[in-house]
């Protein structure tokens, strides 16, 4: 019998026949050709030959802001739960995120500052036809959340979390509120991110209820009775390093009443997010993907049991942070994250990375050494993104758009205050510099750069782009008013291609979050919540904690 992996927050170390053969084929085949899914076997055994290893009432999949939810309030209503969480640590992505939450209806802080709200107020602003990011949500599933806001808060208080404040401004389709942070944990100190606020005091009530939290544990397969028919009755996980890699040991664990998956989305597996944008190619890294990896396993192994995925227009609206600009000079780019230097798991990041504070220190190229948008663009405009994604002429991968470059001097080192050095930035492929741009560009090589860039070209480039600033236009793409020339060596080039953010669609679920197959019926003891789940276009923690919540509870009210 495989023995549990419960440990601390912190450790110390680093239809027919044929035609389910085929649908097993072509979801096992996605899955193998994305690295980070080559865990997932080709098909599950016949639940009737399993031998379990352990068994729970609940087994959740994941540990971040869906599935501690999920387990606490399974254990509430008095059932045994085990999590599996592939990291070395608990959180999920909402470790590394600000820590806000879009939740209102009229509380207690709202009432202490006379913000006025209601339920109805919380669901009119989040349905909104008007705006893309709402239009296309299923609105069964908005309400659900809207009706569950006032319920949630006090829940959330209750298990620990701590209230800073909303707020000054409203964001994303609230009107009648502001997002409401949480308090850093006080004990993070290498985290400056608030998330820790919400996971750390979950985790810690999660292990005081009983709940077994298995660390190192990366779930591959879910078990139904039948290939696509009958209960979902345990999951099989196995042992992975650091890395995610395997190292040999499995466990198969028996879940009595049911399966919640909040594993976190599909960002970082290309096979999966290409199904939606074909654009995201290899060389776009996920937001956090040093800290956890977000690997599609959920939705794969969901839909190798008959799953169906949800709501999927609302990836591709293309008016949130689903892709980001970034930040420069580290692969995991993305620009709303900030790493501290001695962060657990720098070993997977490498680098801090740099923020830009004014693109007028700065012009970006693609590997072709050419500029192709006005630099000043924001994180989320999507004009920049579209030329960023832009083909270039690799004749061998017709999506995706290769490499951005950052090209600038040691003057806007100066301006900027960068440190140029590790940790903050990553000289093995994702930072470079020299003495004359030409040497800059012949430097520029990673895995993703499928030529190397001309050095006539980069230094055609600059020599323009100072000429643009010397006149005091931009003739090429109208960047305002360019102030500073590229001119004083040392030269660098940071890697500054955009970066994959949000995950907004994923396994369909019903306003119990029970998963819903093809034919639109519940899957028996399946649920999603979080970004593995889709129908509601919403940034942040409290979808996640809002569906996890529902999911605990409904899989604990069934009979064994």
């Amino acid at each position: 019998m495989s023995k549990s992996t419960t440990g601390q927050d912190c450790p110390q170390s680093s239809g027919d026949a044929a035609a389910s053969l085929s649908r097993r084929r072509f979801l096992t085949s996605g899955a193998a050709a994305g690295a980070v899914a080559a865990a997932i076997p080709t098909q599950a055994a016949q639940a009737a030959d399993i031998t379990w290893d352990r068994e729970a009432d609940v087994v959740v999949i994941g540990a971040g802001a869906g599935g501690l939810p999920a387990a606490i309030a399974a254990r509430e209503k008095g059932a045994s739960v085990i999590v599996v969480e592939m990291n070395f640590d608990i959180g999920g992505r909402a470790m590394m995120s600000f820590g806000g939450l879009y939740i209102g209806g009229g509380n207690r802080m709202q009432q202490a500052i006379g913000m006025q709200d209601t339920p109805d107020l919380v669901f009119a602003d989040w349905a909104r036809p008007e705006m893309p990011m709402g239009r296309f949500s299923d609105r069964a599933l908005v309400r659900t959340y809207a009706d569950d806001n006032l319920d949630m808060f006090a829940w959330l208080e209750k298990h620990g979390v701590k209230w800073e404040a909303y707020r000054p401004k409203p964001d994303r389709l609230d009107r009648s509120r502001t997002r409401l942070n949480c308090f850093a944990w006080p004990k993070e100190a290498t985290n400056p991110m608030r998330g820790s606020g919400f996971v750390r005091p979950l985790a810690q009530t999660a292990r005081q209820m009983g709940i077994d939290i298995m660390l190192r544990q990366r779930m591959t397969t879910i078990h139904r009775e039948q290939p696509f028919s009958g209960r979902v009755v345990g999951v099989t996980a196995i042992e992975v390093d650091d890395w995610f890699k395997p190292t040999g040991k499995s466990i198969n664990i028996r879940a009595r009443k049911g399966v919640i998956v909040a594993s976190g989305g599909c960002a970082d597996n290309v096979e999966f997010r290409t199904m939606f944008d074909v654009r995201l190619t290899d060389e776009y890294q996920a937001e956090n993907s040093g800290w956890s990896k977000r690997t599609a396993d959920g939705e794969i192994a969901a839909l190798q049991v008959g799953a169906a995925l949800g709501a999927t227009a609302c990836q591709t609206t293309e008016d949130d942070n689903m892709l980001n600009k970034g930040r420069m000079g580290a692969k995991s780019n993305g620009a709303a994250t900030v790493i501290h230097p001695d962060a657990p798991h720098m070993f997977r990041a490498r680098a801090v990375g740099l923020a830009v504070r004014d693109y007028q220190n700065l012009i970006l190229v693609k590997e072709t050494g050419l500029r192709f948008h006005d630099e000043m663009a924001g994180q989320r405009d999507y004009d920049y993104l579209a030329a960023a994604l832009a083909w270039t002429g690799d004749p061998k991968k017709m999506n995706g758009g290769g490499p951005i470059w950052a090209i600038f001097d040691s003057g806007a080192v100066a301006r900027e205050k960068w440190q140029v050095k590790p940790p903050y930035v990553d000289p093995e492929g994702y930072f470079f510099s020299a003495d004359t741009i030409e040497e800059l560009a012949k430097k520029i090589a990673n895995d993703y750069q499928w030529r190397p860039m001309p050095p006539a070209a980069l230094r055609g480039t600059v020599e323009r782009y100072n000429a643009f600033v010397d006149a005091g236009a931009d003739a090429d793409f109208k960047k305002p008013k360019p102030l500073h020339k590229i001119a004083t060596p040392p030269f660098y080039a940071a890697w500054h291609t955009p970066c994959i953010h949000d995950t907004y669609t994923g396994i369909r679920i019903n306003t119990k979050a029970q998963v819903v197959d093809l034919h639109g019926k519940v899957i028996p003891g399946l649920y999603a919540c979080g970004d593995s789940a889709g129908g509601f276009g919403q940034h942040g923690i409290c979808r996640a904690a809002t569906f996890g919540r529902i999911a605990g509870f409904d899989a604990a009210g069934q009979a064994a």
